[in-house]
């Protein structure tokens, strides 16, 4: 099986000319009509080109033969993206509750980050992790908790507990919301989340801090998404109170004790 060849049947699928392709993609139509012939190999970043441009995995284009393929092979194949970004195909969650039948809240501590990539559907991995419950949260909802590290997403700071929201249909997700992303590159990531899924097949992952740069991240890599609700911290945020206009409140409260006291004297 050629790579060229599927590509060459995935632009004929989509009704692609090959300068189509090349305009699309800002490559030269001699290099990719090579692709197509088999005289040269794409790298993996043309792959993932290739695979937001026709809406296909590059696993799906490198694992199968597209000349084999009958019309609801097409159809199936199409349709898989959609399937999983909606939770369609089933995400299996597994959940632990209390003696109250109260769901917990399963927290994965910093040395507990890396395991839960691989294992986060393992139930004896998850019945290891501490729990806790927050009565606040409403209970139809499944929430975890993840430790954060870093200075990325300030005001919460290194070591940071954050609350999220498991997130089943990620097309719903709306862009500029704080989530925690799971994914199998990264890891567990804490970010502002863009939906790009229309348009890229992806998520633009954006850092509070200006420092780090945003990046791209294909459905395909991701694992989980848990929507931000709440977090917890030893540390007072105080750059959160400027943001939310609390220090000036704080201020003029100051000054009306103040004031009070001295009536008294």
């Amino acid at each position: 099986m050629s790579i060229g060849n599927n590509l060459k049947l995935l632009r004929k699928r989509k009704g692609f000319s090959q300068e189509d392709v090349s305009q699309k993609l800002s490559l030269h139509r001699s290099t990719y009509s090579g692709y197509e012939n088999g005289v040269a190999q794409p790298n993996i970043e043309n792959l993932i080109a290739f695979s937001g441009l026709f809406e296909v995995s590059v696993d799906e284009m490198l694992k199968h033969n597209f000349s084999t393929f009958e019309e609801n092979d097409w159809l199936k194949l199409e349709r898989s993206w959609k399937e999983k970004v909606s939770g369609s195909n089933l995400r299996i969650l597994t959940s632990i509750v209390n003696e109250n039948n109260e769901d917990l809240i399963e927290l994965i501590p910093e040395k507990a980050r890396a395991g839960y990539v691989s294992n986060f559907e393992d139930q004896y991995f998850l019945q290891d992790l501490p729990r806790f419950h927050l009565p606040f949260l409403p209970k139809d909802k499944k929430f975890r908790a993840f430790s954060i590290d870093g200075d990325s997403m300030p005001p919460l700071t290194n070591n940071a507990i954050v609350v999220g929201e498991f997130v089943e249909d990620w097309s719903l997700l709306k862009s500029h919301v704080p989530c925690i992303v799971v994914t199998k590159d990264e890891g567990i990531v804490f970010k502002f989340l863009y939906n790009q899924l229309e348009d890229a097949r992806s998520f633009m992952l954006v850092s509070a801090n200006p420092l780090y740069k945003p990046y791209e991240v294909r459905y395909e890599q991701v694992m989980e998404i848990w929507k931000f609700k709440a977090y917890i911290s030893s540390e007072f945020p105080d750059a959160q109170l400027d943001n939310l206009g609390l220090s000036a409140a704080l201020r003029d409260l100051q000054k009306d004790v103040h004031e009070l006291t001295l009536r008294k004297i």
